[in-house]
């Protein structure tokens, strides 16, 4: 198999393009503007191959701002300082809950921390006055509404993520980052039960079903899910999700994504008294139990709970959607 490759986060390419823009600045003193495209990998993040443009003048109507009500990061050195805003297709936090604070741009610690220590170096004996900046993302409120960023209250872009810098292929680390960010959402705003779905029909039927819980669309991150919500210690977490793959979970799959590979047809067989040899799919292994099919998913739904209690050492409730 080929190596996969990673990537570098929306917050090393948004650092890339500050420090680039920032020193044009001290260099020409006018406008400078520096733009980076985030490196294609093998990860799923949608982000991938977006535009991160990052502008900084000492004139504030020099620069496009997101049109959502916000306030600046402020970043000081020794005699100069700057104001970070959101510029257009960068989201602004309008609820708590989320690791950026509500009302600024929606940059998380890790990225405004290098932000601010290159600003530090580059400006330590620089007499620049006050500047302003933004960070933005070309069609980032386009990307956005393939996020949950809407959701939890980031308006009209993406957020500048990162914590170690790189994305890590399979990993998917840009989407389990959202389910991270939608959990701490939920905690903050007094959510009792989450709960997990996989693919459009659990989500459709959970939505019509469940008003007081707070429902996330986890993809095939099913470990990784629920392992963030075990952590912020909600009451009741719940999962629902398709025959299929919750025999995967049931046959030990921590992601159901078929990368990692199929249902074990084998094992599959020692679970029954027909004969599955030739089968291929789930479906027609219920197609060949008949009558038996409701039995089956009895079946497969017992191993589950128990193969998410081996994970968790906690119940976890599981519901079978069709």
């Amino acid at each position: 198999m080929a190596e996969l490759k990673r990537g570098y986060t929306t917050g090393v390419h948004a650092s890339f393009a500050f420090k680039s823009a920032l020193q044009s600045f001290i260099n020409l003193q006018e406008f400078s503007s520096s733009k980076t495209f985030k490196m294609d990998n093998d990860d799923l993040d949608v982000t991938k191959g977006c535009e991160i443009v990052v502008s900084i003048s000492s004139k504030k109507d020099d620069l496009e701002f997101n049109s959502t009500a916000q306030k600046p990061y402020v970043l000081n050195s020794k005699k100069s300082t700057l104001e970070l805003y959101s510029g257009i297709g960068v989201g602004v936090v309008t609820k708590d809950g989320l690791k950026p604070p509500k009302n600024y741009p929606a940059i998380n610690p890790k990225p405004l921390e290098v932000l601010k220590d290159i600003f530090l170096k580059y400006t330590e004996d620089e007499e620049l006055g006050t500047l302003y900046c933004t960070i933005s993302v070309s069609d980032g409120e386009t990307i956005a509404k393939q996020t949950a960023n809407e959701k939890v209250g980031v308006l009209k872009g993406i957020s500048i993520l990162g914590t170690t810098g790189f994305v890590k292929p399979i990993s998917s680390t840009a989407y389990i980052n959202s389910i991270e960010q939608e959990l701490n959402f939920a905690y903050a705003n007094g959510y009792e039960t989450i709960l997990f779905t996989l693919g459009n029909t659990a989500f459709k039927k959970s939505a019509e079903l469940c008003d007081d819980f707070y429902i996330i669309e986890i993809g095939n991150f099913i470990y990784d899910g629920i392992s963030l919500a075990v952590q912020n210690e909600f009451k009741n977490i719940e999962l629902w999700l398709g025959i299929g793959k919750a025999v995967k979970v049931a046959q030990a799959f921590k992601n159901t994504h078929n990368r990692f590979g199929g249902v074990d047809f084998e094992i599959l067989q020692t679970w029954l008294d027909i004969d599955i040899q030739e089968c291929v799919t789930v479906k027609r292994v219920r197609e060949l139990l008949k009558d038996d099919s409701a039995k089956f998913d009895d079946l497969v739904l017992d191993k589950t709970k128990d193969q998410l209690k081996n994970w968790f050492k906690k119940d976890i409730e599981v519901k079978i959607i069709w």
